[in-house]
This record gives C-alpha cells, sequence and structure tokens, in this order.
C-alpha cells in the first residue's frame, strides 16, 4: 500500500498543507504503508525553486520523512507528452484556441447559466467541431463524447466504502493540454500516480468533484485504479479554508517565532476531530 503527498512549490507551506501532510502520515503508519513526495512544480509560471527547499526543510522540521526517490513534475513533461499524444491518437482530444471572454460570450449568447460552484468550467463545445490546427496559443480538450463512446463501458471511481459512477453528463470538455505551460495538472497527476504505483490517493475534499476525470483518463491510458480518500478541508474558527488565498500562516514564520514543532503537531491532530484551526487561541500560546 502506498500514498502521496503533492505539494505545489506556488508559496511556502502552510498550515493547511501540514494537517493534509499529517493525514497522509497518520494513515501511512496505520496501514504499514509507504508514503512518498512529490512536488507538483509544473506551472513555472507560479513555483519558484526556492520554495522547493523550503518545502524539504518544513517537512523535515514537521517529522514527515519520505521514502525516495521524489518525484518532481518538471523533470517529467516527456511523459506527459507522451500521454497526450497517446491520447490524440485516440482521437479523444481536439484543438482548442477559445480565450476566457470567448468562452464567456458564447456562454451569454446561449443563455447558459452554469453553476458558479461547478469545479470543471462549463464550455459550450466552440472548437470541438472545427478541426484546429495546432498554433503556440493551442490548447488540448478531452471531448467526453468521443472518450464515453470509446470506452463503451460503465465507469466508477471508488473510496474505501464503495464505487460510485462516473456521471459523463457533469463533464465539460476539460483542458488536457494547457496553452501556458503544455499540460494540464489532471493529466500529470494521473500519470504520476501510475509512475509512482500509488494504491491510495489522500487529497483534499476540494479535489473529490474531479476523480471522475481522473478516473476517465485513467481508463483512456490503461493506467491502474487507485483508491481515493477525501479529507475534509482545515478552516479557521470563521469557515474561512486555511490556504495561501485567505494567508494561512506559514510553517517557515511558525519555525521562526519559536514554535514547538510536538506542539504544533499535538494540535493539528486535535483539530482533526471538528476540522477547525483555533489560530487565535494558538498563537497567543506561542506569545506566551
Amino acid at each position: 500500500m502506498r500514498t502521496r503527498f503533492a505539494p505545489s512549490p506556488s508559496g511556502l507551506l502552510h498550515i493547511g498543507n501540514a494537517y493534509s501532510a499529517l493525514i497522509c502520515q497518520q494513515w501511512q503508519q496505520h496501514n504499514h504503508a509507504e508514503l512518498l513526495l512529490r512536488i507538483e512544480d509544473i506551472d513555472h509560471n507560479r513555483c519558484k525553486p526556492e520554495w522547493i527547499t523550503a518545502i524539504f526543510e518544513d517537512l523535515e522540521w514537521l517529522g514527515i520523512p519520505f521514502s525516495t526517490p521524489i518525484l518532481q513534475q518538471s523533470l517529467r513533461t516527456a511523459h506527459y507528452q507522451y500521454a497526450l499524444d497517446q491520447l490524440q491518437n485516440l482521437g479523444v482530444i481536439y484543438a482548442c484556441n477559445c480565450t476566457r471572454k470567448s468562452i464567456q460570450a458564447e456562454i451569454e449568447r446561449m443563455g447558459v447559466a452554469p453553476h458558479l460552484d461547478d469545479p470543471h468550467i462549463f464550455y459550450p463545445g466552440t472548437c470541438r467541431e472545427q478541426h484546429k490546427e495546432e498554433t503556440a496559443n493551442t490548447a488540448w480538450r478531452l471531448n467526453i463524447e468521443k472518450a464515453h463512446a470509446l470506452l463503451n463501458a460503465e465507469l466508477s471511481w471508488k473510496d474505501e466504502c464503495q464505487h460510485y459512477p462516473v456521471n459523463w453528463q457533469q463533464q465539460s470538455d476539460p483542458v488536457i493540454g494547457r496553452k501556458d505551460i503544455g499540460f494540464s495538472y489532471h493529466l500529470a497527476s494521473v500519470v504520476d500516480d501510475a509512475e509512482q504505483q500509488i494504491t491510495h490517493i489522500i487529497r483534499g475534499e476540494d479535489l473529490r468533484p474531479f476523480a471522475p476525470l481522473h478516473r476517465i483518463l485513467q481508463s483512456l491510458l490503461q493506467l491502474p485504479e487507485p483508491t481515493y480518500i477525501h479529507h475534509p478541508i482545515l478552516c479557521d474558527m470563521q469557515g474561512n479554508r486555511l490556504c495561501k488565498r485567505h494567508h494561512a500562516p506559514t510553517l517557515q514564520s511558525l519555525r521562526q517565532q519559536g514554535q514547538n514543532v510536538q506542539q504544533l503537531r499535538e494540535r493539528l491532530y486535535q483539530s482533526m476531530a471538528n476540522h477547525l484551526w483555533n489560530h487565535g487561541d494558538f498563537y497567543s500560546a506561542i506569545a506566551d
């Protein structure tokens, strides 16, 4: 049994990342499994080398060792291109030169009102049948209808308790190859989970809606089917998700303030009961 922790070096690790990493470690220890590390730095526009170094320092301080080798996405673009070529050979992806502005204009013209909380950005299919040539501004989208016809089977994804059917109608020709960095998170993640022989994917509940898409890609690329475990997201007492966007405290800043790492681990373990972080009380304890 094998799982992974896969942070992106688009900033310093914060309390929310530490919470997820400890959940991975707790599962690994309980199941006598392996815990691997993956650096998801495929987005060269947002990721920095110094933040990769900081990830290693923070995880060592937090007391989370990992099995080797450590996989780094920026060194594996040839593998993602091979997977993209496979999908192209299957005839299930197509070139798309749409911009966000043009997509929004087409949505308004159609009178469609997609749900704002939908994890997949609604795509009206503008380029689906146009057979456009690849250019520097080309993205690659998965043709859900063709993928469904090709697989010709009832598809499901599983967690530790049951299988969930893939609802094809909820998919909306997602981007598999991005214009700016070449490949999407979805494609790279699926390829890397197979490469690292991950049996159990432990990640935040916010990524649960993408499990059906990942299962589709696994099936198309004939990759192993993992088990998913989606844990609740750690929030502050006001219900705000502890993440970079909400300026969650970083592990580096806590370490520099002289925080005792064992105390931090214990407080994070206590937070697993209700997934809430009483940071005001915690920082008062640091000051004292």
